[in-house]
């Protein structure tokens, strides 16, 4: 069910107080099959854990991008932190509060973590939203608005940042490129960084040489914080 908060950025699908009844989604990558021109991806690392609940990864990409080319960039790190990846598709070409305002892609969003945590165990401790370029930019305007499901945010070269109330306190993860050309790194990290501080956020910044890209090792890191901090 679509959520009802959905123009306000607000999610409802929460993980299950019991294992699922009809488990899905094993080691592989799966096709969410929620829509048939946008749609998305579920990757469980064979590393993610069979006995207990795994970290989850909402991941979103960069306008114009896909769940594929998101896979990409951070199948390494989730497989070295066994995290399984949840990576839907943005109804235009970028999400939608970028496009109008927030709705079409919040309930899609809703729509496939429903699905996801109808089928795999998910540690609820340990579940973040994350992204690359507009997909960090909308990753950090999410997890502040959902900071009661998301535990960490983890965004990668992100512009900007529009929650439309802040709930919760996720722990933040923020990496750009000193060489970024697409989205300059004084106009937006050095911007957004000293807010989410401000504001009471507990906050890991990476500064990188480098351009608008998620380097490997930055990847990571990134999952890394997620497990530790």
């Amino acid at each position: 069910m679509a959520a009802e908060g959905a123009t306000e950025g607000r999610l409802e699908a929460r993980p299950p107080s019991a294992a699922p009844a009809t488990p899905g989604f094993g080691p592989g990558t799966h096709e969410l099959g929620l829509d048939k021109e946008r749609d998305g991806l579920v990757y469980v690392p064979a590393s993610a854990p069979a006995d207990r609940p795994a970290p989850l990864v909402l991941l979103l990409h960069g306008a114009g991008g896909n769940a594929e080319g998101m896979l990409a960039l951070l199948r390494d790190a989730a497989d070295h932190a066994g995290a399984v990846l949840l990576i839907p598709e943005s109804r235009r070409q970028s999400w939608d509060f970028i496009v109008r305002s927030y709705g079409p892609d919040v309930a899609f969003i809703d729509l496939a973590l429903e699905t996801v945590l109808a089928k795999r165990r998910v540690d609820p401790a340990r579940i973040a939203v994350a992204g690359f370029s507009d997909g960090a930019s909308y990753a950090l305007s999410l997890g502040l608005i959902n900071g009661d499901l998301f535990s960490h945010v983890l965004a990668f070269a992100p512009g900007f940042m529009a929650p439309t109330d802040l709930t919760g306190r996720p722990a933040v993860y923020v990496s750009h490129g000193v060489q970024d050309a697409v989205l300059p790194i004084d106009r937006c990290s050095r911007q957004l960084v000293p807010r989410l501080e401000q504001a009471g956020y507990r906050v890991r910044y990476r500064e990188f040489t480098g351009g608008h890209a998620v380097p490997p090792d930055i990847a990571r890191e990134g999952m890394t914080f997620m497990l530790t901090e």
